[in-house]
This record gives structure tokens, C-alpha cells and sequence, in this order.
């Protein structure tokens, strides 16, 4: 399982430099992996080497490094998955992301903490009208215009690559 998960992170960093911004149509258009390139604060949303959608997004106060801890204020890295849509979220809407995996469990609970969890992508909602740059807790935001595009696009179970 390491292994075709590294495999499938190769490939997804691999494939990304390539990516091109073809005209395509949204609303039919699959979107079958997602990459977010922390250090360009970009989502990507893919259908195989093309990109269908990018957006600038906000993370959390401290996003360099992958978060290892519960209240780090870090956004994890590596290959996760979108684990669920929630449409009652208090940040308009949002999905969930499958961290923490057992890797990330097993090494924080070895520093007797919690690895930590709730790591979405999600939109501003009314409370966070004009935010800060990177207010988030460790998940990433998009305008909620954005979100209600992204959640009508994105399955749950579609993987996600998060890249320093």
C-alpha cells in the first residue's frame, strides 16, 4: 500500500509540470485528482494531465512543513483522498480531506500527541468575509463562489496531492 501510494504521488508531481489549461467544459468534465501547491497557495482540479479549474487559496499561520500535530496551524503533504462533502459547513461548504493516515497517526502518537484531524477544503463563509492571508487552522480556503464550484465538482474517494 506505501508503496502504489508513493507511486501514484510520483506520478501526480510528475505529471503537474505539464499540466495544460485546455478549454474544457465544466460541467461534464470528470475531475479525477486534485493538486495543491502550497508554496504557489494554487488548487488545481484534473482530469488526467489537463487542468480543468486553479484557485488561489489561504491556508493555515504556519504551512510550511506537514502538519504532524494537532493545533500545528500546518496543512498536511503527500497523497490523501476527499473523504466527504459536507454541505453544512460553517465555512459555506466543504470537503473533507483523509487525514490523518496511519503514518501520520502512529508518528504523533509515538510524541504522545494527536496527529489532530478536520482538514478540509472549504469556503469563507459569513463570519470570515475579508480574512487575513492563511487564517485557516490548516485547511484550505477558496471563496465561497469558488467552493460551490469545486464541491459540484469534485467527488469524495477523488485523490488529492498536497506538494510543499
Amino acid at each position: 500500500m506505501q508503496q502504489s501510494s508513493l507511486q501514484a504521488c510520483l506520478l501526480i508531481m510528475a505529471l503537474f509540470p505539464g499540466v495544460s489549461m485546455a478549454n474544457i467544459d465544466r460541467s461534464t468534465t470528470e475531475i479525477t485528482q486534485l493538486l495543491l501547491d502550497k508554496s504557489e497557495r494554487t488548487l488545481h482540479l484534473l482530469n488526467g494531465r489537463k487542468s480543468v479549474s486553479s484557485y488561489k487559496v489561504d491556508l493555515g499561520p504556519s504551512p510550511e512543513g506537514h502538519k504532524r500535530f494537532q493545533g500545528d496551524g500546518r496543512t498536511p503533504e503527500g497523497l490523501y483522498y476527499i473523504s466527504h462533502k459536507n454541505p453544512n459547513s460553517r465555512f459555506h461548504l466543504s470537503l473533507g480531506i483523509s487525514y490523518p493516515n496511519a503514518r501520520d497517526s502512529a508518528h504523533a502518537r509515538a510524541q504522545g500527541l494527536s496527529p489532530g484531524g478536520d482538514i478540509f477544503i472549504h469556503g469563507r463563509g459569513t463570519a470570515t468575509r475579508n480574512p487575513p492571508e492563511d487564517w485557516t487552522l490548516g485547511c484550505v480556503a477558496v471563496s465561497d463562489d469558488e467552493m460551490t464550484e469545486i464541491y459540484d465538482l469534485v467527488k469524495p474517494g477523488t485523490p488529492i496531492f498536497i506538494k510543499p
